[in-house]
């Protein structure tokens, strides 16, 4: 990449494979599948085709919250698409989500399969189905919406802007890496500013807000995300640190966090989950480590 400082661009843009730095070979300008491959169905009503990042996560915390409640309608596979292998780009994951991206969601429990794609629209779609996670009064509901927009919405800024330049980006670009440190420092003031006056976003009561904020900013704040703890001084922000603290303690939310995920110690991970026993008994990464 040449630096920013000698970089003129051109008059009409031309993509490269060096375009894409560490993620090159899964990055293009165009849509649609690359090769043909069905996708697996399992036996459950829900078919979760995804990956352990941030956005895979809110669906397998929402799904094992969903499944603590006793919404035995919940039960799910969830499968694993190696964004890196470019399983999202097969034809059967195409026709699940056209925009290629984790996660994607079938949902084969009526007459006909419904697809469910953008993981803010997932949990919206599971909260209105099994009635949970969602206040039913107008300002409740309106508030926990305000904060499950926010995430979508101030997320690219901290995944896509923050965390490529600062470490996933073939050269270090000191202004790209100040502008999105600024902004994700920003945010998490606008966070703690709200967690400080209340004990979850939405309110008195946990809802799909606090699931789609939490494995971004939460993990940013327990130190998961791009090594940049420290250099983002999180340990500033002592009311988002409570209210992480306090999401980490639900059960649901540790299980969540090992489905479909695949680095880390083998004891946290589940890279495939296809009941509920599978936490314990059944998990290939156990079978790889000799513990099984």
């Amino acid at each position: 990449m040449t630096d920013s400082t000698s970089y003129v661009p051109p008059k009409v843009w031309a993509w490269t494979q060096a375009n894409g730095g560490a993620f090159a070979n899964i990055n293009r300008p165009i849509a649609g599948p690359t090769h043909d491959k069905v996708l697996p169905v399992g036996r459950h009503p829900l078919q979760l085709y995804s990956l352990g990042t941030p956005n895979g996560v809110k669906v397998t915390i929402m799904l094992e919250e969903l499944l603590a409640l006793g919404h035995s309608g919940a039960e799910y596979d969830a499968w694993l698409i190696k964004i890196g292998d470019g399983d999202q780009f097969g034809s059967g994951f195409v026709e699940v989500n056209p925009n290629s991206k984790i996660p994607a969601l079938m949902d084969r429990s009526g007459a006909e399969p419904i697809r469910v794609f953008e993981s803010g629209s997932i949990l919206l779609y599971l909260a209105e189905k099994f009635g949970a996670f969602l206040p039913k009064d107008l300002a409740g509901r309106t508030e926990a919406m305000n904060w499950l927009f926010w995430q979508m919405g101030s997320a690219p800024y901290l995944g896509g802007g923050f965390g490529h330049f600062y470490a996933y980006a073939p050269s270090k670009i000191e202004y790209a890496i100040d502008r999105f440190a600024m902004e994700v420092k920003r945010q998490l003031d606008v966070l703690n500013r709200r967690l400080a006056e209340s004990e979850y976003l939405a309110g008195d009561s946990y809802s799909i807000a606090d699931i789609a904020v939490f494995p971004w900013y939460g993990g940013l704040v327990k130190g998961w995300s791009y090594g940049a703890a420290e250099f983002l001084s999180v340990h500033e922000y002592q009311h988002v640190q409570r209210w992480a603290d306090l999401l980490l303690q639900r059960p649901a939310v540790q299980r969540g966090r090992m489905v479909n995920r695949t680095s880390g110690d083998l004891s946290e991970q589940l890279r495939e989950r296809h009941d509920a026993s599978d936490f314990a008994t059944k998990t290939q990464d156990k079978l790889e480590g000799g513990k099984a």
